[in-house]
C-alpha cells in the first residue's frame, strides 16, 4: 500500500500581480495547482505536458473493459469460440499510439 505524504508546511512569496497571473497561467497551461507547478520547478524538476494522451488513455480503459467482459464470459462458459484479432488489433494501435507519444517526450 502506498503512503501518501500529507503537505502541512507553508512557504509564503511575495510577487507582481503580473508575476502571480503568469505562474497561474503556466500552472494551468501545465494542468496542475500552482502549488504542484511551482514546487515542480522549484525542485528543478522538467515539467512535460502530453498532448493527446487523455484520449489514448480512454481507450484504453475501454480496451481494458472489454478484455474483462470477454474473461468474464469465458470463465463462465459461455464463450466457446473467440476470435480475438479486433482485440489484438485495438491493442496494436494502442500500443503505437503510445510509443509515438513516448518519442515526443523524449
Amino acid at each position: 500500500m502506498r503512503r501518501e505524504k500529507r503537505k502541512t508546511e507553508i512557504v509564503t512569496i511575495r510577487m507582481t500581480p503580473t508575476m502571480k497571473s503568469l505562474v497561474q497561467h503556466l500552472a494551468r497551461g501545465a494542468g496542475m495547482t500552482v502549488t504542484d507547478y511551482m514546487t515542480v520547478c522549484a525542485l528543478g524538476k522538467e515539467i512535460v505536458r502530453v498532448d493527446g494522451l487523455d484520449a489514448v488513455l480512454s481507450e484504453l480503459k475501454a480496451q481494458g473493459r472489454n478484455l474483462n467482459q470477454l474473461t468474464t464470459l469465458a470463465n463462465m462458459g459461455k464463450l466457446k469460440i473467440l476470435r480475438g484479432d479486433d482485440l489484438v488489433d485495438g491493442y496494436a494501435k494502442l500500443y503505437q499510439q503510445i510509443s509515438q507519444l513516448s518519442k515526443e517526450v523524449r
